[in-house]
């Protein structure tokens, strides 16, 4: 994969550790985003050589369906519409006409994504790789020193000969990233990039972007679409608002909620009402759902053998867009049928989408509490995410990790357990706990840099470090209480 994220800023927000060799360590899909972490801030903005890279914007990491164990489902490129990365301002009244709506969906449509119409040298576009890591990286991320100075010096010594090739291009800046020395960041060739310009979140083929109005309000915007996709081949285009799916106004929220309201069973169909332009009109159109992501919740009541309790067991496999909406369904059920306390598993959960991790951490948190801090050299990084109600369960809560709990998991465990709210139970965590951004470059590539971290809401550094458990092995309820009595008491650090 999470700065998850997901704003909208120029990022795809992803939880996921790198491969590793060890067979101790997660292993995940090269190609995945890997843990691309987010805060959720405004759309990222960095200097810019003339005509170079356009920063991906925000492949909907707020609804993305799945932690890339989900893996990359498509094989032939399916190109995007593009989008440019200003914001999308509301045109001059006189050119509210069906012929500037025409005029708006063939140059969203001219251009997919991966192709420019400004053609790039071999030298303009290492610059350009060069000069994302001189803004973004974040410099205690790798293992070995880094400053800018330094990186200055790097781009001279690297652009002082004339480069041959594209190929050649591409391996430079391979080596120029390795030379950080941080495993998360790294060089995406265009067929790899592409497959995540193409991944749909939705089901339907469309990338949605919270855009304030005049007003202070939210509206969504269709910021990309597939062409030739569900939503597109039903009338949907690039710039239309999203007004209401399926009879509810969406108006006012956000592209993560309404992501999980447009996923359903392949082959169903979704109302949704857009409004094309700017200007009107609105039309309501009935679309096909082409993907869906399953649900990461398993859960069942558990007897305990003393037969005075029961448990509600409930086990997260990843954070996709549908984990915060399935397992509310899980805890209702599970207290209807008696659960008197809870047992979350997030063993070898790999992490997935950050927003949903955090989504999550949001049901069982106090108005006000810290879910978690990110830190970065960008005051967009800096940021500190807090849950904004009330708690959906204030039962016990008992968490089991071991060491391939990862990233977005780690997030949920770190912020239930320094607000008191949970018990871990189980092995140390993985410990990945950087934020990564995805910018794609002038010829259709990409590089996944590491722009900030996260610190937990006791101002622990999870990265490289991971979570200790409070128990080895699953205590009696007694004993969480005993702790939780205890835990009050000291309160947060």
């Amino acid at each position: 994969m999470p700065p998850v994220s997901c704003c909208f800023h120029s990022s795809l927000v992803f939880s996921l550790p790198p491969r590793h060799q060890s067979h101790h360590r997660p292993k995940t899909l090269s190609s995945s985003l890997l843990n691309l972490t987010t805060n959720y801030s405004k759309p990222q903005t960095i200097k810019r050589l003339p005509g170079t890279h356009t920063c991906l914007q925000n492949i909907l990491f707020r609804a993305l369906a799945g932690a890339l164990s989900f893996s990359l489902l498509f094989s032939a490129p399916i190109p995007f519409a593009s989008a440019s990365e200003e914001p999308i301002h509301s045109p001059p009244s006189e050119l509210c006409s069906e012929e500037a709506a025409g005029a708006e969906e063939a140059a969203a449509a001219a251009t997919p994504v991966g192709e420019s119409p400004h053609p790039v040298t071999n030298e303009e576009l290492v610059e350009e790789a060069w000069e994302v890591v001189y803004e973004s990286f974040l410099p205690d991320a790798g293992r070995r020193p880094w400053s800018p100075e330094m990186w200055m010096q790097k781009k001279q010594d690297i652009l002082q000969s004339k480069i041959q090739t594209r190929s050649k291009a591409h391996e430079i800046i391979r080596k120029m990233l390795a030379s950080l020395g941080d495993p998360y960041t790294r060089f995406l060739p265009p067929a790899e990039f592409s497959k995540m310009a193409k991944y749909d979140v939705t089901g339907i083929g469309v990338n949605l972007r919270e855009v304030p109005d005049d007003n202070g309000s939210i509206k969504l915007k269709v910021l990309g679409i597939i062409l030739d996709g569900p939503a597109h081949s039903a009338g949907v285009r690039q710039g239309d608002e999203l007004l209401s799916v399926n009879g509810i106004d969406v108006r006012g929220k956000s592209a993560f909620d309404v992501s999980s309201l447009l996923q359903g069973p392949k082959e169903t169909f979704v109302t949704i009402e857009v409004k094309h332009g700017d200007c009107g009109p609105v039309q309501s159109i009935k679309v096909e759902r082409q993907v869906v992501a399953r649900t990461p919740v398993f859960y069942r009541l558990e007897k305990m053998e003393n037969g005075d309790s029961s448990a509600g067991y409930i086990h997260i496999k990843e954070f996709n867009a549908l984990a915060k909406k399935d397992l509310v369904t899980a805890l209702r059920r599970l207290q209807s049928s008696g659960a008197s306390y809870f047992i979350l598993d997030l063993r070898d959960n790999l992490g997935g989408l950050v927003q949903a991790g955090i989504e999550v951490s949001k049901l069982f948190l106090t108005k006000g509490e810290t879910i978690i801090y990110t830190v970065g050299r960008d005051r967009q990084v800096q940021n500190s995410i807090v849950a904004e109600t009330g708690p959906l369960v204030t039962t016990p809560l008992i968490i089991l990790v071991n060491n391939r709990t990862a990233s977005a998991s780690e997030i949920v465990a770190s912020a239930l357990h320094d607000n008191c709210k949970a018990v871990l139970v189980g092995e140390k965590t993985f410990g990945k706990g950087l934020i990564q951004s995805v910018f794609e470059l002038h010829d259709g590539s990409g590089v996944v840099v590491t722009i900030g971290k996260y610190v937990t809401p006791s101002h622990r550094d999870i990265n490289g470090n991971g979570i200790e458990p409070d128990f080895l092995r699953l205590p009696a309820l007694n004993e969480v209480t005993h702790y939780f009595s205890r835990c009050q008491f000291r309160g947060v650090g």
